[in-house]
């Protein structure tokens, strides 16, 4: 587990949690998000894997609310 700005541990998700979070978007269509700078920010692992923590992912879904503040 990372640990958050107030070393709270955080969880992180992998990019298949993530896409089924998002209502089970494609793995394509998650990519092209990243490239576009669209996507939830992620981490990425020594190994090359991809992580976003799930504080993160909420607030990214947070502020694509309809009717969301700007």
């Amino acid at each position: 587990m990372a640990r958050d700005s107030r070393g709270k541990s955080a969880e992180l998700l992998t990019v298949r949690q993530v896409l089924d979070e998002l209502g089970g978007i494609s793995r394509r269509t998650f990519y092209r998000w990243r490239e576009l700078r669209l996507a939830p920010p992620c981490i990425r692992l020594p190994n090359g894997e991809l992580r976003v923590r799930r504080d993160v992912l909420n607030d990214w879904l947070e502020e694509r609310a309809e009717g969301a503040a700007s």
